[in-house]
């Protein structure tokens, strides 16, 4: 009986910090999936053919206020890819020397500046890594499972770069 009374109390202490915590507004930064950027134009350093590129894109049009240009001359601030790489090296071998585990890494350096050059956010380099399993009896099966943890990455990546762009202290006038 005691113990049964312990975890009521312990439920309805929850209960009660949750509903403490939901009417005072509180929100997680970012966490309803919108960010305020500090400039009202952007122009995007990625080739068409990115598929990082275009997710980011897709985000930002999400993003009130920002306008994605084609120009760098008629933007406010400038996304400059330094480098985009994709990675993957052996993680482990089995007793007969096949491949038991990869790890994947996708990797992202970046600048951003505005208009008259000046750096607005530092060289930024941003690295994820996922270990994945190998089967050899599964190629296809493992090909997929590749496939989507790059894109997971990728959309870590962007939500990275979106919370360190909206992060960026506008300049003084």
């Amino acid at each position: 009986m005691r113990i049964h009374n312990k975890k009521m109390v312990r439920a309805l202490g929850a209960l009660a910090l949750a509903a403490t915590l939901s009417a005072c507004g509180f929100q997680l930064r970012g966490s309803n999936g919108s960010y305020t950027l500090p400039f009202h134009s952007l122009y995007l350093g990625f080739p068409d053919s990115s598929a990082l590129g275009v997710a980011l894109k897709r985000n930002l049009r999400s993003t009130d206020g920002v306008v994605i240009v084609d120009k760098a001359a008629d933007a406010d601030a400038q996304f400059v890819v330094l480098a985009e790489a994709r990675n993957k090296s052996i993680l482990s071998l089995n007793a007969l020397g096949r491949v038991r585990e990869y790890l994947l890494s996708y990797t992202l350096s970046f600048t951003v500046r505005d208009a008259k050059g000046n750096v607005l956010l530092a060289p930024t380099e941003v690295t994820l890594h996922r270990n994945m399993s190998f089967d050899e009896t599964q190629v296809l099966a493992k090909q997929s499972e590749e496939t989507l943890l790059y894109n997971d990455m990728q959309s870590d990546i962007v939500q990275q770069i979106l919370r360190r762009m909206a992060a960026i202290k506008p300049a003084a006038p």
